[in-house]
């Protein structure tokens, strides 16, 4: 494997020209470019000769790969791809769509698997808190044990849902609990109390069917878990809220090209401001979550030019802005290239304006990554966490097959890649699906579960990043914004 170092020229996320390009969001005059804060080289543009071969590694000069652990025997078939990861001291709980891998991070430029845990399910999201692990199991399967084999979803007996682990002891994990849920879990999010005994899980799941007897059309909400911290194998769904009355985004052939909203994919809490966004295939949402057991949703957004598929969204540290993802052809397209352009596939950063729960989101731009990627490079924007810089908005973010993207967003208007890194494609001739699942910042480090080549560990050095290196978490679940602290 072969790594070397290029800058490209930096370019500047696209703005919407008009107010016909967003349904219900609205621009703003740009603030001063973001050149100004961010002067570049000027090499020549970015051209078809720039996409690194198979086993190659380019970027940036301020970012490099610092160690890689291979996918786990057991989790290294091409369709056990890496999934999402999750953080508590000096450990990383990586899901795989087998099950999840536990590594330790104390030296994070030597990375050791300490414990795997065979339990088939995918996607197998992962969140931890204390000593309990949630994976999501968002694939139809003959029972809720780790030995079940896939069966169809029109069989009423098949289980889909929240699996929980106790993980007191790392080398050895022990199942407690399962919580079926409407349509499976594809992601959830952890939403802890208000006064440090339960916690809440937002699960998120999507495409209903008449002929599915436990995931029944319309699908318009989310299930709410309850945990007791004390007792979690007394979990249970304790509501499931009704987050779009009207149906949400009708998708085709009303809106072309755009899923209809039946669910969400997706949910990002900020707990110390009650507040969440939603990305919800067809619509993007804010919810006031002061009853947590009763999340409500105070405003709405569809953009029915630019996105097709609302993924993901990410809070800034002030929880003043939001930044939403479109996941463009599902993860298993090529997306990064001249033909699908630099508004689709792409996030797009909302400002939050307004007081208490009379809030909006104001639409400002979309940034997409500036390289061209191979066609063989399924690519879209993916998940992604805030680097915790004090007084700025960095984010790093998954790419898929386009790799990982650091990009500042404090001129919300002009949004700038600061660093990037790119593995280059898993195949030359044929797309097979790989690349970043998720790419998160941790205490010092970013962490990259790559679908085929393992987990990654990425160092970036930056004046505009090493600020964070001061911030430290004991634990993070990225969709559980924390308020950081030095």
């Amino acid at each position: 494997m072969t790594t070397r170092h290029r800058w490209t020229r930096p370019r500047l996320a696209a703005t919407v020209a008009s107010a016909a390009a967003l349904t219900l969001a609205v621009g703003v005059t740009a603030p001063a470019a973001a050149s100004e804060l961010y002067p570049s080289p000027s090499p020549a543009a970015v051209t078809a000769a720039d996409i690194p071969a198979v086993d190659e590694i380019v970027s940036s000069d301020n970012m490099e790969i610092v160690a890689n652990l291979p996918k786990p025997a057991g989790f290294d078939a091409t369709n056990a791809l890496n999934s999402d990861l999750a953080f508590q001291g000096d450990y990383a709980f990586s899901g795989n769509y087998n099950g999840f891998a536990i590594y330790d991070i104390s030296n994070p430029k030597r990375p050791e698997l300490v414990s795997q845990v065979l339990c088939p399910g995918g996607q197998n999201d992962v969140a931890v808190t204390g000593d309990l692990l949630f994976l999501s199991t968002d694939s139809s399967r003959s029972d809720n044990s780790c030995n079940s084999v896939s069966q169809s979803a029109a069989i009423k007996e098949s289980w889909e849902g929240i699996k929980i682990f106790d993980i007191s002891d790392k080398e050895n994990p022990r199942y407690v609990a399962a919580v079926e849920t409407a349509c499976g879990s594809h992601t959830h999010t952890l939403v802890p109390d208000k006064y440090g005994k339960d916690v809440y899980l937002y699960v998120s799941s999507y495409s209903p069917s008449t002929a599915f007897p436990d995931c029944q059309p319309p699908h318009d909400g989310i299930s709410i878990i309850k945990v007791p911290l004390h007792n979690p194998a007394a979990a249970g769904v304790v509501n499931f809220p009704n987050l779009f009355p009207d149906g949400g985004n009708p998708g085709a052939p009303v809106n072309p090209g755009v899923s209809a909203t039946t669910g969400c994919h997706d949910i990002t809490v900020f707990p110390s401001k009650d507040l969440a966004a939603g990305a919800c295939m067809g619509d993007g949402i804010l919810l006031d979550i002061s009853e947590r057991d009763n999340p409500r949703v105070i405003e709405r957004v569809q953009d029915n030019v630019n996105f097709a598929f609302w993924h993901s969204a990410t809070f800034n540290n002030t929880g003043t802005k939001v930044v939403f993802t479109d996941e463009l052809g599902g993860g298993g397209a090529a997306t990064c290239n001249a033909a699908v352009g630099p508004t689709r596939g792409a996030d797009g950063v909302y400002d939050i304006t307004g007081r208490g729960t009379n809030l909006n989101l104001e639409f400002r731009s979309y940034f997409k990554i500036p390289r061209e990627q191979a066609s063989t490079e399924n690519c879209v924007a993916h998940n992604g966490s805030l680097i915790p810089v004090p007084g700025r908005d960095i984010m790093v973010q998954a790419w898929y097959q386009g790799g990982v993207s650091v990009w500042d967003f404090t001129d919300s208007a002009n949004p700038v890649e600061i660093g990037w890194i790119d593995r280059g494609p898993v195949s030359d001739t044929t797309l097979i699906t790989g690349g970043p699942w998720s790419t998160y910042y941790y205490n010092g480090y970013i962490y990259s579960n790559e679908i085929q080549r393992g987990f990654d560990v990425i160092q970036i050095n930056d004046p505009r990043t090493n600020p964070a290196r001061g911030v430290r978490y004991d634990e993070l679940n990225v969709q559980t914004q924390p308020v950081f602290r030095r």
